[in-house]
Parts: structure tokens; sequence; C-alpha cells
């Protein structure tokens, strides 16, 4: 009875907000934290060789977790390949991530992260406070508030991760400077009329030559 009304799944008696999609106008103004998990790779898996044989679920060499940040107005990336997840890492990251920002003219205003605990560590709260920038937290089990990051997650594992076989992690990490500097300085971003996200900081900073 329930199919027949179409009321058999709980997601259609509760349907999704609509999406409500921002921008932010000045570089700096804003900008994404997040982390994505990834194993740590000795060969090549079967996501290149599409063979499952032979190839182990759990490897047992550990894993490296993605920090990326994203500036919501030029949509500029600052990304690296740490040991962990935990507070000295997350802050460490957010330190440089700052530094960087600011070194091409976009100081940071405002923080947005998930609700992770090395966010909600004192270590970061006072680095945040130490840059004299706000911390926003999006809503608990509601990674869209922070779509942009995950939104560059998703291209980052596309184009890199998964995009060519590595035969180490180590191959792997080196590769992820190289993609990062072209998605910044080259890559057309659709969402920014088919300009990079360095012209489009410069178009914001007033640099248009």
């Amino acid at each position: 009875m329930l199919r027949r009304l179409g009321l058999n799944r709980l997601a259609w008696l509760d349907p999704r907000p609509p999406v409500l999609r921002y921008e932010r106008q000045r570089p700096g103004e804003l900008i994404h934290i997040d982390i994505k998990t990834l194993g740590r790779i000795d060969g090549v898996g079967h996501r290149i060789t599409g063979q499952h044989q032979g190839h182990h679920r759990a490897r047992g060499i550990g894993y490296e977790h993605l920090h990326v940040a994203i500036d919501d107005a030029s949509r500029l990336a600052y990304v690296e390949l740490l040991p962990s997840l935990g507070r000295d890492d997350a802050t460490g990251f957010l330190n440089r991530a700052l530094a960087w920002y600011a070194r091409l003219g976009a100081r940071v205003e405002r923080v947005m992260t998930d609700n992770g605990s090395a966010y909600r560590s004192k270590l970061f709260a006072q680095a945040l406070q130490g840059a004299g920038a706000r911390h926003i937290r999006t809503r608990p089990y509601t990674p869209r508030t922070n779509g942009k990051a995950e939104r560059f997650i998703q291209t980052s594992l596309r184009e890199w991760a998964y995009a060519r076989p590595y035969a180490s992690s180590n191959e792997r990490a080196k590769a992820i400077h190289q993609w990062a500097a072209n998605y910044n300085l080259a890559r057309p971003h659709s969402a920014l009329g088919g300009i990079s996200p360095f012209q489009r900081l410069n178009n914001l900073l007033g640099n248009d030559s």
C-alpha cells in the first residue's frame, strides 16, 4: 500500500531542502576546509586493473589524509597529504594554508569546517583566534553545507588519485602538487565562466593584467 502511494521510502517522506547556492565576493572572505582519508598503496590496485582476484581489501599499510582548503570566491585550492587527521596536523595545515592565501593577497576572514574532533580542538581554535579568523561549522550530517570542499575532493579523486596507476603512495603524493598547480593556474572552471581560479583571484583583486 505504501509503495502504491509513493510513501515506501523515508527520503520521499522527508525530502531534502532545496540547494542554496552562494558565492562570497572577496578572496579570503571564506575558505572551506575538509579532509579525505586515502588508503596507502604499494602497487597498482583493482580500480585501475579491474581485477579483484589477488588484491586484498586491507593490505595493512595504513592511511594518509588529503587536507584541502578552497577559497569560496576564487576556488583557489591549497592541498597537503598528511599522515593524520588529528588536531596537530589539522592545525598545522590551517596555519600553512592561511599563510599561503595571505602571500597571494587574500587575508582569510572565515573558515568553514565540519564538526570533526580536530576542528573542535582548542589548538585549532587558538590558531584561528591568532589569525583573526572566525570559525563556521557545518550542521551535523549535512556535508552539502561545505559543498565546495566536497566537490573539490571528488574532482581531485577523479583527476588525480584514481586517474592513473601509481606504484606507491610516494609516487601518488608527488603527483598531487603538479595536479593542484594545474587546477589553480590552467584548468578551466565551469563555475567561473571557463577561467582558472588564479585568473579569478587576480580579477577579484583588481589585477586583470
